[in-house]
């Protein structure tokens, strides 16, 4: 089969290599998260319940995020995060505080369960993302 060529692309055509390499990454990436969802289920918890727990974990903020910066970490909109986090809440994963600043605003903080359950996630996390580096990023040295 001839290499196939895109016209106007930077660094020239994709060659077959390429190719291959940009598929067994992406085939990488969709092992970790299959991996991924697995793990949540496996502990109890939907894959988005540990997204969620994760976005409030690592936030980048001083303070507990609020229900609006979970919703643009985690790519949702903000009635779909508070669905989410409702769920949560009820499965006593994480619970609502008043923001001390503004009290029309809501910071969403982890439960002592909830913290505990992503603890448990985020060392097998690890674990895979060392076995992702290691073989994964392998694949697309040639890109």
């Amino acid at each position: 089969m001839p290499p196939t060529t895109v016209t106007g692309t930077r660094g020239g055509p994709v060659t077959d290599a390429e190719y291959k390499a940009l598929a067994q990454f992406r085939r990488a990436l969709r092992s970790f998260l299959h991996f991924s969802e697995e793990a949540a289920k496996g502990a109890g918890l939907t894959p988005s319940q540990h997204q969620l727990l994760l976005a409030i974990r690592g936030a980048d903020t001083p303070h507990p995020p609020t229900i609006g910066e979970v919703a643009d970490w985690m790519k949702l909109r903000h009635h779909s995060t508070v669905e989410l986090i409702d769920r949560a809440e009820s499965s006593g994963l994480v619970t609502r505080v008043p923001d001390p600043d503004d009290h029309r605003r809501q910071r969403v903080i982890l439960t002592p369960l909830g913290r505990r359950k992503l603890a448990d996630l985020s060392v097998l996390h690890r674990e895979e993302l060392r076995r992702f580096r290691e073989e994964g990023l392998a694949r697309i040295q040639g890109l």
